[in-house]
């Protein structure tokens, strides 16, 4: 199946894009320029679609993204620190993100033929992101069915849905993704922060995959203590 995958240049992401071309037929990377501060993850994007040989669409709604005010992504706030599990990590929140970048990756995938539009939202974004729960992948593709009857039929794809991120590591080392050219960490900075909810969860996520992580961080053992505490404050 004929398969557009959006793309930010994350661990998630990527993983999605080597799935797809191993085991349905990958056309092409969807990624988004919404004003993000880690807007070095396109650069990421961008090798990986060239290293899999397809077209690169990077869609720009920067102007977009700075209406979308609050938010410590494409605002003046400070990214926090810690767990994702943690309430202080909604101001990471960018308000129907995730709803917009896909409405407008479906009408490319209609334009080029495509058939269906892979996103790589997971359980672990299920407590914090409402546009990743499953209620909303259920919803929102009925409502594209809607928007698109008589004119195309386009099948969101989200294998991950229900996937922890460890799951997608695993998943990757499988597929002999190379992670060291992914990016995840929220403040883009000239590395990894080590620190924030979004480096916290892809180390953590080595961890329980038993699997080496090539990913250089400010503060490599952060994660340790926080994910220790989060996991106590769970139990």
């Amino acid at each position: 199946m004929k398969t557009a995958v959006i793309c930010s240049g994350g661990l998630d992401s990527v993983t999605l894009a080597y799935k797809v071309a191993k085991e349905r037929a990958l056309t092409r990377l969807i990624s988004f320029d919404y004003g993000q501060r880690h807007k070095k993850e396109l650069d990421y994007a961008a090798r990986q679609a060239k290293a899999l040989g397809v077209p690169h669409h990077l869609i720009d709604i920067a102007n977009v993204g700075a209406a979308l005010t609050g938010s410590a992504l494409t605002d003046d706030v400070a990214v926090p620190d810690g767990h994702y599990a943690e309430e202080t990590m909604k101001i990471t929140i960018v308000p129907n993100r995730n709803a917009i970048m896909l409405a407008i990756a479906y009408g490319i995938a209609v334009a080029n033929g495509d058939e269906a539009v892979g996103t790589a939202v997971h359980g672990g974004d299920h407590f914090i992101y409402p546009d990743c729960r499953p209620s909303f992948i259920e919803k929102f593709a009925a409502m594209q069915n809607e928007a698109l009857a008589g004119v195309a039929q386009i099948e969101l794809y989200t294998p991950f849905l229900n996937k922890t991120k460890a799951d997608i590591a695993a998943e990757g080392a499988r597929l002999d993704v190379a992670f060291g050219d992914t990016w995840s960490c929220y403040k883009g900075g000239e590395i990894h922060c080590g620190r924030c909810g979004t480096c916290v969860e892809r180390r953590e996520a080595f961890d329980l995959a038993d699997i080496t992580d090539p990913t250089v961080y400010e503060d490599p053992d952060f994660w340790i203590e926080t994910v220790r505490i989060a996991n106590k404050g769970a139990a």
